[in-house]
């Protein structure tokens, strides 16, 4: 089932499965701003990755001494949440632990997810409760695609938590397997923008860790960091993540970028330890609650 929140400014369709934001529209401009989930490219919008962000080496984790298996990203993005409430500018809803979840992750939790509009920016808002006797461990994120014509042409520009341009981004660099390497390398963004092209996703994702970013703005501008053509259609997300990943399906020249904001992210090449051992994983205490938000703005 679908919801449509509302204000004079944009349009936002949220999905029950997943609590998936599906669509962003301006009013005044009549345009799309999210991916249309064409699964020639991608056959997915802005998934919420729970309780999982990225793959699993194996596809398994070890707790307590048991192996437990699970996809890439977990499983929220695939399963059907209630609606707790309703207004004509916010919504929420829910997902809780089944007995079909444990078997795979055996906590109990709770996941609320909110969508308030903002004038011209959807607020999104998670979050997770922890009802058990035990701490809850965990990990989640955001994977909104914004569309663009094509790649080449568009810029990213990338500002640190205090909404200053960063003339360095220290990206941890994939390895071939597809998981995270102890490499690092120094990206020179001038004005803070890194133009894109296809090439620039041929390894995988663009990890960025350590809280450099607070900001990333989805446009076009000349090198001097002026805007080309102010009136052009832009996208903002701003958020206090620890973690962003940036992705287009590599070798596809696909017409959309990701904007990710994470709480955690794939295994390391070399990691062999216990759940609670992985790098950025979230730990809940029994009876415990934790919420944050980010924001996409549109022009």
């Amino acid at each position: 089932m679908n919801y449509i929140l509302e204000n004079e400014i944009i349009k936002c369709t949220i999905a029950s499965k997943g609590a998936e934001l599906r669509s962003i529209q301006s009013k005044a401009r009549n345009e799309e701003y999210l991916w249309d989930a064409d699964p020639a490219y991608w056959n997915r919008t802005s998934p919420i990755l729970f309780p999982f962000v990225g793959g699993l080496k194996e596809k398994t984790y070890r707790y307590n001494g048991k192996t437990y298996t699970m996809g890439q990203h977990g499983f929220a993005r695939d399963m059907e949440f209630s609606l707790l409430e309703q207004t004509d500018t916010e919504l929420w809803m829910e997902l809780r632990d089944t007995e079909e979840t444990k078997v795979n992750y055996p906590f109990r939790w709770g996941l609320k997810v909110g969508y308030r509009l903002e004038d011209n920016a959807v607020r999104v808002i998670w979050e997770v409760s922890n009802p058990d006797t035990k701490d809850l461990l965990f990990s989640i994120g955001a994977h909104p695609a914004f569309r663009v014509p094509k790649l080449s042409g568009q810029a990213l520009r990338f500002y640190d938590p205090a909404g200053q341009p960063l003339s360095v981004l220290n990206n941890r660099i994939f390895g071939t397997t597809g998981f995270i390497t102890d490499r690092t390398e120094e990206i020179p963004i001038p004005n803070g923008i890194l133009p894109l092209s296809p090439e620039l996703f041929d390894i995988d994702t663009l990890v960025i860790e350590e809280h450099q970013l607070g900001s990333v703005e989805l446009g076009k501008w000349d090198e001097a960091g002026n805007k080309i053509d102010t009136s052009a259609r832009s996208v903002r997300v701003t958020f206090e993540m620890p973690l962003a990943g940036f992705w287009s399906p590599p070798h596809k020249d696909a017409p959309f970028v990701c904007i990710e904001p994470w709480y955690g992210r794939c295994d390391s090449e070399d990691f062999e330890g216990e759940l609670q051992d992985r790098e950025f994983e979230q730990k809940l205490e029994p009876g415990g609650t934790f919420k944050t938000s980010y924001t996409i703005a549109v022009s």
